[in-house]
């Protein structure tokens, strides 16, 4: 058996964890437009509701106010971290916590890639609060599948990066 063909093994466990959550992310955007649409606040716990936004900008809602022209700058930077990201599958394909860490974050880029191409913002719809306890606070900005699985993503990425800091053998990490 050729040694690249357990890399690639690996690779494709990789791209298939990205399509699941651009699958799972374009699913729950589709149900929450159709569950969601001219309903308002949809309290599910006492700290999280179901709200329907649009959001044009990026993250919290970042140069949302603008003409348009920011649709097609993240959808550029969208496209340019897929590509480095992919490399970085390529090239690291066995490193498990690495690559689950970017796998994740290629499928939360798609999946908002998707949004902003199809229709010019990110469909969000999970809203999580502590009014119940803290009635002044405001929100957490609203988020959705996708960007989930960039936040979590880049987590075990940075934890993986925090376990082989140099110097350390490898019995140690």
């Amino acid at each position: 058996m050729p040694s690249g063909a357990g890399v690639f093994r690996g690779e494709r466990l990789w791209w298939l964890v990205a399509a699941i959550v651009v699958i799972a992310d374009q699913a729950t955007k589709w149900l929450a437009s159709g569950l969601l649409q001219g309903r308002g606040q949809v309290r599910v716990a006492p700290f999280l509701n179901f709200v329907l936004h649009h959001n044009p900008g990026a993250a919290w809602s970042f140069l949302a106010g603008e003409s348009g022209w920011q649709r097609w700058l993240f959808a550029l930077i969208a496209v340019a971290a897929a590509v480095l990201i992919s490399a970085l599958i390529r090239r690291h394909a066995s490193e498990r916590l690495f690559c689950a860490g970017l796998a994740l974050i290629l499928g939360g880029a798609l999946g908002n890639l998707v949004d902003r191409l199809a229709w010019g913002y990110v469909v969000d719809f999970v809203q999580l609060h502590a009014w119940a306890w803290f009635p002044d606070w405001p929100p957490f900005p609203t988020f959705n599948v996708a960007d989930s699985a960039i936040t979590v993503g880049a987590g075990l990425v940075l934890f993986d990066s925090l376990r082989r800091r140099p110097g350390r053998s490898a019995q140690q990490g």
